[in-house]
């Protein structure tokens, strides 16, 4: 279950790891500080969720934060280094995989879930194989919910593609890591095409600048013959 070696993605959070590690623990990201991160774990709760998987879980924060309201997750995540440090902090039960790995073995991580969570999490271009997946992991009338950049922070928002995260704000010595962004439309799209329908959409904001520092997509599995929300 090792990472792909020709994946940079994956590379990336190979080498990463160590310092992706100290700036979560140390605070040092002050959007995910100040308000990301209290958003997605409300955005969770908000289901009353007993079973949540956490895909592309890092170094386990958001497994320990839903542990302490009571809530058992479980984390997944292809990165060694963040699986050893998410499994030596506790919390929750955590397993080593690649989503190609998930997608090949669902069973792999238990379930099914009641919320399947992917925060910041999904940077590739080709997720569909992974999206559909992921139904067998939901449980009837769970929830898939997303946070991932929001087009009003980024140049050329309407232009999906590769971009680059150089870590230029981040401390510490890091590895650039290409990503894929999409428009909220493209994130409709994929998530429609992959029989979901988005239930609802939040964009959480910094509470000085009011400038809007994620998207939350909340999307449920749509029963057979039903027809996507459009909203």
């Amino acid at each position: 279950m090792a990472l792909d070696p020709e994946d940079p993605i994956a590379q990336s959070w190979t080498t990463n790891a160590d310092a992706w590690t100290q700036a979560v623990r140390d605070g040092s990201i002050e959007s995910r500080e100040r308000v990301t991160n209290q958003a997605i774990v409300d955005s969770v709760l908000q289901h009353n969720p007993a079973t949540v998987l956490d895909l592309g879980c890092g170094e386990g924060w958001l497994v320990r934060a839903l542990a302490g309201q009571g809530v058992r997750a479980t984390g997944v995540d292809g990165s060694p280094g963040l699986v050893d440090a998410a499994r030596a902090a506790g919390g929750g039960d955590f397993v080593e995989g690649s989503y190609q790995d998930l997608v090949d073995c669902t069973g792999l991580v238990g379930g099914p879930f009641d919320v399947i969570v992917a925060n910041f999490a999904l940077l590739q271009e080709h997720l569909s194989t992974l999206l559909n997946a992921l139904h067998d992991l939901l449980k009837p009338q769970g929830r898939l919910i997303i946070q991932t950049v929001n087009p009003a922070g980024v140049d050329r928002p309407d232009q999906e593609g590769w971009r680059e995260e150089d870590f230029r704000n981040f401390p510490g010595s890091w590895q650039a890591m290409p990503w894929y962004y999409r428009s909220l439309d493209g994130w409709r799209r994929l998530l429609g095409d992959c029989g979901y329908r988005v239930a609802n959409i939040h964009a959480p904001v910094h509470p000085d600048s009011r400038q809007p520092l994620s998207l939350i997509l909340t999307a449920q599995a749509r029963e057979h013959g039903s027809d996507p929300l459009r909203g």
